[in-house]
Formats: structure tokens, C-alpha cells, sequence
């Protein structure tokens, strides 16, 4: 009867699967572009931009994810009609975007000053430096403590269930309540397909990590 009830709303948790991936991606790569830029201006903006950056740094590193999604979502539907999905995503990628600005600022420092310094001496500019020479290997070095991130963020998807994103533990909510019951089943599915989830991200990028590693570069 319990696997009965599991095999039979299948498609509702493929449906939750897909949606809790779609935010994951989302949220990440809001997160990686914000991010890099926040990194970037911690690293070599003028004081302003650094003062700036710092400053939204902290505001969502500070301010607990739920609290983000609900500002996001009952604040800007207020004056806009917002989805859930695109509150969440904004919600969970600026806080993401927050921490992976001081992973991308450490992978920065990691970069040689030497390697700056030569290209300016071979007569490129401090900007087309940074893209060209500092930023490729910098985002390669990243790719180790980013996987934490990623991980970290395919989990806080969850919250945004709070905001009625029909994500995986909002299917797992339906299912339990459509089947009176089975709690312990639906919830341990749900928690079985977030373990894959994780374990097919972790080995993505651990092989991504061991080929564009910078040569010469340590490794943990």
C-alpha cells in the first residue's frame, strides 16, 4: 500500500524534480553573475564600488533565506505581479550571489600579482587584464568551493515552497495530504531524489574541477 502510493504519484514528484532543477540553474547562474561582478568590484573597484559591494554582501549574507523570499515575494507583489518562481529565484540568487562573491574574491587573490603586473608591462589594459588574464583562471579555481554552494542552494530550493513554488516538497506536501497519510514514505522519496540530485552535482563537478584546474595551481 505505502509503495503503491509512492509509485503512483510518480509523475507529481518527476514534476517537483524538474521544477526544484529549474530553480537550482536559475538561482546559480543568477548567483555566479552576480556574484563575480560583486567579487570583481571587492577586488578592484574604487572605494565606492567596494564600499557598495561589501554592503550588499553583507545585507544577504545577513537576512535568513525565508525572510528574503517572503520580502521578495509579498513586498514586490505588492506593486508588481510577481510569480512565485521568479521571486524565489531572485530571493535565493542575490543571497547566493552573495556568497559566491567571497568565493569568487578569494579565488581572485589566488591569482599571482605577477601575472597582473606582466600584463601591463606587455601593454594590456587593468580591465582587459582582468578579463582576459586574472578572471579565466580565478573562475577555474572556483569551481572546488562552488560546488559547496551549489549543493548548499539545490537544498535551500525547498524553502521556496513557503512562497507556493510547486517545487519537490511541495509535491511531497500534496501527495501526503491526497493520500491521508504515508508520511514517512512520501518524505523519505523526496529525501532519496535530493541525495541523487547532490551525488550527480557533486561528481559533475568534481570532473569538471579535475579538468579545467589550473596547472601549477595547489589542490586540496
Amino acid at each position: 500500500m505505502i509503495y503503491h502510493a509512492i509509485w503512483n504519484n510518480l509523475p507529481y514528484l518527476a514534476e517537483g524534480t524538474a521544477i526544484t532543477i529549474a530553480l537550482t540553474v536559475v538561482l546559480l547562474t543568477t548567483g555566479v553573475v552576480v556574484g563575480t561582478t560583486l567579487g570583481l568590484a571587492q577586488s578592484y573597484g574604487a572605494w565606492p564600488l567596494r564600499w557598495g559591494a561589501t554592503l550588499i554582501e553583507r545585507l544577504f549574507r545577513a537576512i535568513p533565506a525565508v525572510v528574503l523570499l517572503f520580502l521578495f515575494y509579498y513586498g514586490i507583489s505588492g506593486f508588481y505581479d510577481i510569480s512565485s518562481f521568479s521571486a524565489a529565484a531572485l530571493a535565493l540568487g542575490l543571497r547566493s550571489a552573495a556568497y559566491q562573491s567571497q568565493i569568487f574574491r578569494g579565488a581572485i587573490a589566488s591569482v599571482p600579482s605577477g601575472q597582473m603586473a606582466a600584463a601591463r608591462a606587455i601593454g594590456l589594459s587593468r580591465p582587459r587584464a582582468i578579463v582576459d588574464i586574472v578572471l579565466p583562471q580565478a573562475l577555474r579555481q572556483a569551481i572546488g568551493p562552488w560546488t559547496n554552494e551549489a549543493l548548499s542552494e539545490l537544498k535551500d530550493t525547498s524553502l521556496a515552497y513557503t512562497i507556493g513554488v510547486v517545487e519537490l516538497m511541495r509535491q511531497a506536501d500534496y501527495i501526503v495530504s491526497a493520500n491521508y497519510g504515508h508520511t514517512l514514505a512520501v518524505y523519505s522519496a523526496a529525501a532519496a531524489v535530493y541525495l541523487l540530485l547532490s551525488l550527480a552535482a557533486t561528481w559533475l563537478l568534481g570532473r569538471a574541477d579535475a579538468r579545467l584546474r589550473v596547472p601549477g595551481f595547489a589542490h586540496s
